[in-house]
Parts: structure tokens; sequence; C-alpha cells
């Protein structure tokens, strides 16, 4: 019976502390007290839907990719799509070959075959 009691009391200051206290968060209860809460900001991204392109060009061989079909990746907050999974481990290994300043040479053509 002692054992149900102190279980019991846990139990209670767990609820207590998850509900006001150091928990709240993790119960969806937390309250947003900047001077724009409640408000969408001019800034909030909230109903933005990305829509990724009809085609793209993979950085690394230069051929033309439909999404649907592609390897994605994201580098640098950008999404990047390859034809084949062995284009996408190049462009992983050593992104700066393929995007930016280095990468204003054109994209080599590789040889390799798709599964």
């Amino acid at each position: 019976m002692e054992a149900l009691i102190y279980f019991a009391l846990w139990a209670g200051l767990i609820f207590l502390m998850m509900r006001v206290g150091c928990g709240a968060h993790v119960m969806g209860h937390g309250h947003d007290h900047g001077a724009g809460a409640g408000k969408a900001s001019a800034g909030s991204t909230s109903g933005v839907r990305w829509v990724p392109p009809e085609t793209d060009v993979d950085p690394v061989c230069g051929k033309t990719v439909h999404p649907d079909k592609a390897k994605p990746s994201v580098h640098d907050g950008m999404v990047y799509y390859f034809c084949s999974r062995e284009c996408r481990e190049l462009f992983e290994a050593a992104p700066q070959l393929y995007v930016g300043p280095q990468a204003a040479r054109q994209p080599e053509m590789l040889e390799h075959h798709h599964d």
C-alpha cells in the first residue's frame, strides 16, 4: 500500500511539472509571449508550400532529370536532383565542386549506367 502512495505522489508531481512547469512545451501548452503572438507576421512561412520544378539539371553530369524519379539531396538549404545514386554521392562528397564559384566550369559527362 505504501508503494502505491509513493507512486501516486510521484505521478502527481510529474503531472504538475509537465502541466505548469518545465515540461509545458512537451504537452503543447507553451506560450508565445512575443509582440505578434497569435498573429501571422509578415515574414511568416506558415501556409507556404514548396512545389518541385517539372525538370531540373543534375549538377554533376548535366543531364535533365525529373524530380519525381530523381535522387534528391539538400545542400545549403537548396534541393538538388540527380540522375543516379552515383551522381548524388559524388555531389555529397564534394558539393563545392558542383555549385558555387568554383563550379563555373561545364559539368563533366560521366560514364555510368542507371539501375
